[in-house]
């Protein structure tokens, strides 16, 4: 967390915005760069928030394929978002609000929306300035509040779907003060084949963001090694800006060492500078901060997670991959997760989870890879390997349970066959009849009642946790009785739905029908994956240290 302000300091500084987009290609990492930037001012004392601009014409990021898109982040009120949202509340520490996230889709909706009830009074309706003036509302809004507001705009420059947002941003820049608003651009400074880092990619992304009438504050080259003096000052000359505003984001192993690497850099100081901020927080104590011997303290031992999907993108799980992380900075250890296709497992495991310290199965749609899923869960079992299954994973568990142990032969959810005898996993009464997909799941934070005794008690040290949900269906209650009577523990509910199931006689078996992933920080990990982490370590008699780390 930020160290508490040791200087005083002005209580109307009113809002500040930087603004981030990115240049030459997609997926160079912008949206850490911003998160990087907003943790810097958080450790600073400024109260920070975030906004990710998504150009596509999707209300939300509901109905998108994790496989082509990346994992659906789900948010307190039930917003389902850009993975990147996740990384911000990961950096900040902060709960954001589908208010956060900007889609095209909502701009254009709710545009759509006011003219058919006629709230333009028979004006035509045109991107600018109705479509603009919607997008800046919408940042301001979101900004209202705080100190700083981090706008992440998705995309790359150019692209025709983020010309409204562009010119939104140009709007923005005759409307505010100059110290108010900062715009930083990302671009990729890559290698010639004889090791120069080359610099025309630059020029040409900051010569199209010129074209529409933005000129960049900052520019931040992702490169393989930090940028060398000489290629600094190239870009500064051919871009018009300043050196000291160049700055590097070199490959990191981590993406938490981040904010280290460009705080090394002065990109903090140059921000402030430039937006006229007076830091709350004393240099000397600013720099040596718990974030930065969180993500440099030595690990003293590593577990190996083997994490059962069936989407072979590691953004399609990248929250799950951070919670165990999170975990493993809790352990002072090192986690080491690979995955495995679950496609693969359908008939056995073949050797594929042997030596597998723990077993993660996490969520996902549709029938396919879901008997690889449910082998890896027999296995896990039977074998007193530690496990945690997450939403699909805590269903699943109870179909294994269903089959291999009440011996229900065909055992299944509902969602996934139809045709089963034995619906042990049945949709919601709430979902029957629903045909929009988008936006109609149980969705957002709710708070599951824990039994005291159990092992989920233990973990949370509470008989309460609130955990976000996403899905359709539930432990069907025509079979909890036998379940339960067979020796399967549901620790935690909500209301009459099943929430946690745990087996006592075993070292670590849990599963949870909400995602607790989405909770987890560098900073407070969350339970089931400390307590998996803690049972994966006693199972391999393993002398590194437990214990969270706190700031």
């Amino acid at each position: 967390m930020p160290t508490e302000p040791e200087t005083e300091y002005d209580e109307t500084l009113g809002e500040k915005f930087v603004f981030v987009t990115g240049g030459v290609m997609s997926g160079l990492g912008k949206g850490i760069t911003a998160a990087s930037t907003g943790r810097l001012l958080a450790n600073a004392g400024f109260d920070v928030t975030a906004v990710k601009v998504d150009p596509y014409l999707n209300v939300d990021a509901g109905t998108m394929n994790p496989f082509q898109h990346g994992e659906v982040y789900v948010l307190k009120d039930g917003g389902e978002v850009d993975l990147d949202l996740g990384n911000y509340e990961r950096f900040l520490d902060i709960d954001m609000t589908s208010d956060h996230n900007v889609t095209t889709g909502k701009v254009y909706q709710s545009v759509i929306e006011k003219e058919r009830a006629g709230d333009y009074l028979g004006k035509t309706v045109q991107v600018i300035p109705h479509i603009t003036d919607d997008i800046k509302r919408r940042v301001r809004e979101v900004a209202e509040g705080s100190d700083v507001c981090i706008v992440e705009v998705g995309g790359t420059v150019g692209d025709i779907e983020g010309m409204p947002y562009l010119e939104a941003l140009r709007q923005f820049a005759h409307e505010q003060d100059d110290e108010d608003i900062l715009f930083v651009h990302v671009t990729l400074v890559p290698y010639s084949k004889n090791g120069e880092q080359k610099t025309k990619p630059t020029q040409h992304s900051v010569k199209e963001l010129r074209s529409i009438g933005l000129q960049p504050d900052v520019l931040v080259g992702r490169c393989d090694d930090p940028l060398e003096p000489k290629t600094k000052e190239k870009i500064a000359l051919f871009c018009d800006v300043p050196t000291d505003a160049v700055f590097s984001n070199p490959d990191v192993e981590d993406i938490y060492q981040v904010p280290l690497v460009v705080e090394d850099e002065g990109l903090d100081e140059y921000v402030m500078g430039e937006l006229a901020l007076t830091e709350r927080v004393l240099p000397e104590t600013r720099r040596d901060n718990g974030w930065r011997e969180l993500v440099t303290q030595e690990q003293t031992g590593s577990v190996d997670i083997a994490l059962v999907g069936k989407y072979g993108l590691e953004d399609a799980y990248i929250s799950i991959h951070e919670a165990l992380k999170h975990a493993g900075l809790a352990h002072n250890v090192n986690v080491d997760t690979e995955w495995i296709h679950s496609e693969g497992l359908a008939d056995g495991h073949d050797g594929e989870l042997d030596g597998a310290d723990a077993v993660v199965v996490p969520g996902g749609f549709g029938s396919r890879g879901t008997e690889g899923k449910i082998e890896a869960i027999r296995y896990a079992r039977e074998n007193e390997v530690p496990y945690l299954g997450l939403c699909l994973g805590f269903q699943l568990a109870v179909v294994e349970y269903a089959r291999d142990v009440l011996g229900l032969e065909g055992a299944h959810s509902a969602e996934l066959d139809e045709e089963t005898p034995h619906p042990v996993i049945d949709i919601l009464p709430e979902q029957e009849g629903i045909d929009d997909m988008g936006g109609t799941m149980r969705l957002g934070a709710h708070v599951t009642e824990i039994e005291e005794g159990t092992v989920a008690n233990r973990i949370y040290d509470d008989t309460t946790a609130t955990e976000r949900h996403r899905h359709r269906y539930e432990v069907n209650p025509e079979y909890i009785g036998d379940l339960e009577a067979a020796g399967l523990v549901f620790s935690g509910q909500s209301g009459r739905r099943m929430e946690i199931l745990e087996l006592p006689d075993h070292p670590y078996f849990l599963g949870t029908q909400f995602h607790p992933e989405f909770r987890s920080r560098p900073t407070r990990a969350s339970p089931p994956f400390v307590g998996l982490l803690g049972a994966a370590l006693e199972s391999t008699d393993s002398d590194a240290p437990t214990g969270e780390v706190e700031l």
